[in-house]
């Protein structure tokens, strides 16, 4: 028997995922809740961000029982910011608000930590210097290319993200010898990964705003 044109199109509806955005009757775009569970976990990151420096900042700023808490704190933001992301892909809870607020808690996070270690005397400021540098700088070509296309994050950026977690976390604990010295061997790599990933990015921007290229989704 064969199937008719009509068939097909009453068939279509049902075989359309939920979270792909569309409704399973009539598909349309189906309005993301703004309080979804990535973006709950994006913005308990920005709360978590103030408590961490007052941590930091606790008993001097070399209290061994405040610098714990201020790296606990900081691990538990660096793993939402793991799984924020992915749950907004997996199940279409990607919004105009998480693509705001992922990046800017990203960057409140990595900078406060870094910026707090410098101050501290525990981490040379050419290091925060350059990292906060390269952050800025990949923000405004975000902006400047934003019209022509978006620029996924690569491969390179996401480990280049996770060792720079590494390495502030390990900067944060009161360690001494050559865990200390661990830990600073990450942040240098993390310094390179930095630099590298930062030109990388601007070869993009530079094919993307001469070229154009195809619109990325995702946060």
């Amino acid at each position: 028997m064969s199937v008719q044109p009509e068939e097909i199109d009453r068939q279509w509806p049902d075989a359309v995922p939920v979270r792909s955005g569309f409704t399973p009757t009539q598909g349309e775009p189906v309005a993301v809740p703004l309080m979804n569970i990535a973006n709950v976990l994006t913005m308990l990151r920005i709360a978590i961000v103030p408590l961490f420096v007052l941590a930091l900042f606790a008993g001097g700023g070399h209290d061994t029982g405040w610098r714990i808490a201020a790296a606990a704190l900081f691990g538990i933001a660096a793993i939402t910011d793991r799984f924020d992301g992915q749950l907004a892909r997996k199940y279409g809870l990607v919004t105009d608000f998480g693509k705001l607020a992922d990046p800017i808690a990203d960057k409140a996070l990595i900078g406060s930590a870094l910026i707090g270690l410098s101050l501290l005397g525990d981490l040379a400021w050419w290091i925060t210097l350059v990292i906060c540098g390269r952050e800025l700088g990949v923000t405004l070509l975000r902006l400047a290319v934003v019209r022509r296309g978006v620029i996924p994050a690569g491969r390179g950026g996401k480990l280049k993200t996770l060792v720079q977690s590494l390495a502030i976390a390990a900067l944060l604990l009161p360690l001494s010898g050559g865990f200390a010295a661990a830990g600073m061997a990450l942040m240098y790599l993390a310094v390179v990964l930095t630099v590298v990933t930062g030109l990388d990015y601007v070869g993009q921007a530079a094919r993307v705003w001469f070229a154009g290229g195809p619109r990325a989704r995702g946060r």
